[in-house]
């Protein structure tokens, strides 16, 4: 009798273990996206043996940072790991390289031309391709970092919204505000004229050459339409669920941007989590250590932001 007892358990541990395992397991698949000429490549992260489930479109922060998270200088893979982190909790995902960075390399824009409604269009072109895909039963747009602006503007065609570590300014405000914690006001009086002009649209001529790093002739018709967007103001627009997100432990987006954000959108939820950086990860050290994450792909993505991110999706 005790053996017959031993060996069901046995059975019955085998047989729960198994199906945990399979709850774990994914499979990623490379895709592309066809826009005229042009062709994005991304990573789709489908739950293994789910015949239907929720989609996520994640979108990365400004800057040359690829589908998982990471640029040439540093290796984090926050977003691969927040894909992955879905796909255990049966959420299926979909993370891109923007034009002109990773893979999508090849559908740069030169940049005189390139707007920032290049990347906002590119959003909605991966929503209706995602919508197309029958297995999937709602979505949800997730923009980090300057991926938060762009999935706002994109966002009223999902079906829910979610802002990690997003700014809750404009761009020409955050920049004036970083040039002033970090210059005098010579190098104030003679760069703030110039992002004002860009705010109202109007191209500068003549710039210091000092200055070509920030204001070169061909960067600015970029400038002047990322100018253009006001995150409090395209947050109120939608209409949709709205989850903000924010790390207290973040060195480039403050935890008064996501309360900006949320009293812009009466509607929305606002999280705050202890000790989360700009990376997602959580940082116990000084301002070094925070730094040294961005180039740990060891390090987990904090399990109370993925948590909330899941509970927001599946309720």
């Amino acid at each position: 009798m005790k053996k017959i007892f031993l060996f069901t358990a046995f059975l019955f541990l085998t047989i729960l273990n198994a199906q945990n395992t399979k709850q774990d397991t994914f499979k990623e698949t490379n895709v592309t996206l066809k826009i005229n000429i042009d062709q994005l490549y991304g990573t789709l992260t489908v739950p293994d043996d789910v015949k239907k489930c929720p989609v996520a479109l994640i979108i990365a922060g400004s800057g040359p940072t690829d589908r998982n998270g990471n640029n040439p200088m540093m290796k984090n893979n926050s977003l691969k790991m927040l894909a992955e982190a879905l796909a255990k909790n049966g959420i299926a995902s979909l993370r891109f390289d923007k034009r002109g960075i990773g893979e999508s390399k090849a559908s740069a824009v030169t940049e005189s031309s390139l707007v920032f409604e290049n990347y906002t269009e590119d959003a909605k072109s991966w929503i209706n391709f995602l919508k197309q895909d029958k297995r999937f039963t709602q979505l949800t747009v997730i923009g980090h970092s300057e991926g938060s602006l762009i999935g706002m503007i994109a966002g009223a065609k999902a079906n829910k919204f979610i802002s990690i570590a997003g700014a809750g300014e404009s761009a020409d405000k955050l920049l004036k505000s970083q040039i002033s914690s970090k210059s005098n006001k010579q190098v104030e009086d003679m760069t703030f004229p110039i992002i004002d002009s860009l705010k109202a649209g109007n191209k500068v001529n003549k710039v210091d050459p000092l200055l070509n790093s920030l204001f070169r002739a061909s960067i600015q018709p970029y400038l002047i339409s990322w100018f253009k967007y006001d995150p409090q103001i395209e947050i109120k627009k939608l209409t949709v669920p709205v989850l903000i997100i924010q790390g207290n432990n973040d060195l480039q987006v403050s935890v008064k941007d996501a309360e900006n954000l949320s009293q812009a959108n009466k509607n929305a939820e606002l999280v705050i989590i202890d000790k989360m950086n700009h990376v997602l990860k959580i940082i116990d050290g000084d301002k070094q250590a925070n730094m040294a994450s961005y180039n740990n792909e060891n390090l987990p993505v904090s399990e109370t932001m993925v948590n909330k991110i899941v509970s927001f999706i599946k309720k």
